[in-house]
């Protein structure tokens, strides 16, 4: 199993998770042609991808998931609340529950509700049966729940969204700047460090900071911060870049 990511941030997000034959993107908000561009980069065509997977109807995780799955005939996973919030969402689109695990060929789908202002958003742990990923992209607060699920992965994507102080005196309006910081908005780097502490970590091999704001935030708090809770170097945090994603990370 190993997974890889597009692209994570505001302009745009998609994560693959491969499991043999399997290949799973996580959310794609790219144009199509970005899409098959980004894939091409880590060594897939779009007839490699098996399903996508979507977390929620946002733009930067939604938009490109049609126009990519018609031109190139994927299935397409997402909960009730999101295909209803979805533009144009057809009735094939495959509707899952977001407290019960669903299998796309080799790999299992757990997905779980979080914390974020979007119609029925949901996150995900995959699993091959050996090894699991756990994604968390979009979240203004953590829960007692998503500590449970998350717990015991072998790697984590996390959001690392902003730095409060660079929010609080950015360019934001205040309105967005208080969606933002809000229990329903993205977790913070401090927030995200204080979420990773709670998990058991005992299995953990990848930590990735995930969708970074290129406004309001830096790599290197991010990176501190996840790096303060592990023991280790900030070096040894990968960043999911918006322009180039990150490449393979192998799970075994």
């Amino acid at each position: 199993m190993r997974f890889a990511s597009l692209g994570s941030g505001s302009a745009g997000n998609g994560l693959v998770v491969e499991a043999g034959a399997t290949r799973v993107l996580v959310d794609c908000g790219f144009p199509v042609e970005g899409t098959e561009r980004r894939l091409a980069r880590i060594g897939l065509a779009p007839a490699d991808i098996t399903a996508i997977v979507v977390t929620h109807e946002h733009g930067d995780h939604a938009d490109g998931v049609l126009p990519f799955a018609r031109r190139h005939g994927v299935q397409v996973w997402m909960t009730h609340g999101t295909a209803r919030a979805v533009p144009g969402a057809a009735p094939e689109v495959r509707v899952f529950d977001s407290h019960s695990p669903f299998a796309i060929e080799g790999l299992e789908v757990r997905p779980f509700p979080v914390p974020h202002d979007a119609r029925e958003p949901a996150q995900l742990v995959l699993t091959d049966g050996a090894s699991r990923l756990g994604v968390l992209t979009d979240t203004g607060s953590t829960t007692r729940h998503v500590e449970a699920m998350l717990s015991g992965c072998d790697a984590l994507v996390l959001e690392c969204n902003h730095d409060p102080a660079m929010l609080a005196s950015g360019p934001y309006p205040g309105w967005l700047k208080t969606r933002i910081g809000g229990a329903f908005g993205h977790l913070a780097n401090e927030a995200a460090a204080g979420l990773l502490a709670a998990l058991d970590r005992s299995r953990l091999r990848h930590v990735v900071a995930a969708h970074l704001s290129e406004t309001n935030n830096r790599p290197e708090l991010a990176t501190s911060a996840l790096a303060r809770v592990l023991g280790c170097t900030p070096a040894e945090i990968v960043v999911a870049e918006q322009a180039g994603g990150f490449g393979w990370l192998g799970l075994g």
